[in-house]
């Protein structure tokens, strides 16, 4: 069986993929309303929100398009905090559609620093909101959103998070942080295959959709939030596959719990990082803010990182990340989200072992 160890889409259990086999209903009729129904409530669970929670068909970059089409205007200020690939193309959205963005770049492998944020948004007080991703797969960095959240609450802005890799994973309570919209989805740490975007909306939010003129048509809240409320239907045809697959997904991680998943998490990253630093290559994160859903591993001179995970899925069947962008060649990257043990990456600690000294590592 292959090792699947990219940062998405992830690993899925054989009862979620059997789930997916189901026969099609109605997506208009009493059965996928029932299912509709338990899916949204059991993931407000794990959002820890009571705010309204939204199923879109589409990938996390149609999400960040919906949050940004849904509360803003042409010409609204808006401060992009980016640690990296993710952060820039959420920043790159709200351009497009005609905002004034105020780019906070941070060096890529470090988190933002709460009290430049701070800065950020009091030097420019007709901001409206600040995008800000969670969790950073192109670098393995998780900022931390509960302080930036509190800097930018204060301040009475609206913030509107990228947790397509963190929720679910990743504490993260919605309503206990005061996050106005929260993005994820399913092909992430949820163990569903891609196909769809959850996101959530505080009543700050809908106040600010109330005078979004951003136009809007398949991604609209309003519509979602109508037809769920009086239908419990998509406004559109949504992927009822991935619907069921989510029936039997949420189940298996609300027994689990929510504590003990993020628990996990936390020791499969540790494991990982720790295995990682005996091999002797370098992690690339900042240590203090390193993501317990990716690792990034540096290459060092001599290793040649393409070779190395050529061997890893030929022979091995190890499938890894390797870097973006201007990482690309300077990184490789390991996903250890949703259906992951201890088991598992330590399975991939010991295969890289192997393979260092073909792709030409010396220790």
């Amino acid at each position: 069986m292959t090792q699947l160890r990219v940062p998405g889409p992830t690993p899925c259990p054989p009862e979620v993929l059997k789930a997916m086999a189901w026969q099609m209903v109605n997506h208009r009729g009493p059965e996928f309303h029932q299912m509709l129904t338990d899916v949204t409530a059991d993931l407000k669970k794990v959002f820890q929100t009571k705010n309204d929670l939204l199923l879109l068909t589409g990938s996390g970059t149609g999400g960040l398009e919906a949050a940004v089409t849904n509360l803003l205007s042409p010409g609204d200020k808006i401060l992009s905090v980016s640690i990296g690939v993710f952060g820039d193309r959420f920043a790159n959205i709200a351009k497009t559609f005609g905002t004034d963005v105020i780019p906070m770049k941070v060096e890529w492998g470090k988190a933002a620093d709460p009290d430049v944020v701070k800065k950020a948004v009091q030097d420019n007080p007709g901001i409206k909101a600040v995008l800000v991703t969670h969790n950073e797969t192109s670098t393995g960095v998780t900022n931390d959103l509960q302080a930036i959240a509190k800097v930018v609450k204060d301040a009475a802005k609206l913030l509107i998070v990228d947790a397509i890799s963190s929720m679910g994973s990743i504490n993260l309570p919605v309503d206990a942080w005061h996050c106005d919209v929260v993005v994820t989805a399913s092909q992430k740490g949820w163990m569903v295959p891609p196909g769809m975007a959850m996101v959530s909306v505080s009543p700050e939010a809908w106040q600010a959709h109330t005078t979004a003129k951003i136009p809007r048509f398949y991604w609209d809240f309003t519509r979602a939030k109508t037809n769920f409320d009086e239908k419990k239907e998509n406004p559109w045809t949504p992927a009822i596959s991935i619907v069921y697959a989510f029936t039997v997904a949420l189940k298996m991680m609300l027994k689990e719990g929510i504590e003990n998943i993020f628990a996990r998490h936390a020791r499969v990253g540790q494991t990982l990082r720790d295995g990682i630093k005996e091999l002797g290559l370098p992690l690339f994160a900042d240590p203090a803010h390193a993501s317990n859903t990716v690792t990034a591993v540096g290459i060092p001179p001599g290793l040649d990182g393409k070779k190395l995970r050529q061997i890893l899925r030929e022979e091995y069947k190890v499938v890894l990340a390797g870097g973006q962008q201007t990482l690309d060649g300077k990184i490789f990257r390991i996903g250890h989200l949703g259906m992951v043990n201890e088991k598992d990456v330590k399975e991939i600690v010991s295969s890289i072992g192997k393979v260092l000294p073909l792709a030409g590592f010396k220790k």
